[in-house]
């Protein structure tokens, strides 16, 4: 009976040991697992339905390919408020905790990001012209720790809408914030296209977000209708920009369509859903071992046409019926 006894009790303690690994293994290799979760930091200019529409549109991607916050997806989210002092700090803190990837959303938060660390990945959105804002050496080969996507807008095709929709307009006013390199390029781009179109520029510069409404009043009497471009400044305070032109019927053309949305008369440009979708997959590809700086900074191909109906009542404008035809989208 001993020596029958003796290997079953061998088996058994081996068994038992090999049981007593794979236990460990498994502790050790889910340890592991939650060690590798993505720390992501998102850092943010200002609060915005485009900006936010950014952010929500890259977080989706993420999500819709295995990335999930509170499983292997840390997200660290920070807001400056327009605050650039905030703004540096929330850079500075993210370089210091060794994120694992940064979206930068903007183009004030992209410059702090990338004045703060030359290592982590930095992937960009809504940002006018990473060259001009020294964030890449080229649009094709950004050469830096820098890619993503641009919201260049497609600035002749929006002051042909203005001319359509405002035919007999031969001033513009255009609101802007003189600080902003994005708005400072797409300001020089207006300048350029406009004498084309018969139309001359009219300058409504601002520095912070409680001037907004004071530009848009030095407007009045001056312009028969106002662009506002893709200035984070100015659409944070579009409320006020819309006050003054509907009280004095003076149609607002933007750069975007969520300014349409709370307002405005129409755009033909991005959305910026889609382009944060569109930096989420450039996100996938950077967590998979690309660099981004051989990521070529990508743009949206495809441009809305979006019109407010009520807004155009409201400037007592009629929009044409082939406009309405090409029309993604019109707000009632």
């Amino acid at each position: 009976m001993k020596r029958w006894l003796l290997p079953v009790l061998a088996l058994g303690m081996v068994l038992l040991f090999v049981a007593g690994c794979d236990t460990e293994g498994n502790k050790q290799k889910s340890s592991s697992e939650e060690a590798k979760a993505v720390k992501l930091g998102i850092i943010q200019i200002v609060e915005h339905p485009a900006l936010d529409a950014a952010r929500q549109g890259f977080l989706e991607t993420l999500a819709a390919n295995g990335y999930k916050e509170g499983k292997n997806l840390e997200i660290d989210f920070q807001n400056a408020q327009g605050d650039q002092s905030t703004l540096q700090t929330i850079a500075r803190k993210f370089a210091q905790d060794k994120k694992d990837l940064i979206l930068a959303i903007a183009t004030p938060s992209a410059m702090a990001m990338a004045n703060e660390t030359k290592d982590i990945p930095i992937l960009i959105t809504a940002v006018t012209d990473p060259v001009e804002a020294k964030l890449v050496k080229s649009m094709d080969k950004p050469g830096t720790n820098v890619s993503g996507t641009t919201d260049m807008n497609p600035i002749k095709e929006q002051l042909e809408l203005l001319k359509q929709l405002v035919p007999g307009a031969k001033k513009v006013g255009v609101i802007y914030n003189s600080s902003e390199v994005n708005s400072q390029v797409q300001l020089r781009m207006v300048k350029q296209e406009a004498p084309g179109l018969s139309l001359t520029v009219v300058e409504a510069p601002v520095t912070a977000s409680n001037e907004v409404m004071q530009a848009a009043q030095s407007l009045v009497g001056r312009v028969e209708a106002i662009y506002v471009p893709t200035d984070n400044t100015v659409v944070s305070s579009i409320s006020g920009v819309l006050q003054v032109a509907e009280k004095h019927k003076i149609p607002v053309i933007a750069g975007e369509s969520n300014t349409v949305e709370s307002g405005a008369l129409g755009t033909i440009g991005i959305n910026y859903k889609k382009l944060g979708q569109q930096t989420g997959q450039m996100a996938l590809r950077v967590l998979k071992g690309e660099k981004p700086q051989d990521m070529p900074i990508e743009k949206q191909k495809d441009l809305e046409v979006v019109l407010n109906a009520k807004a155009a009542a409201t400037f007592g404008v009629n929009i044409p019926e082939e406009l309405k035809k090409k029309a993604s989208k019109i707000i009632k």
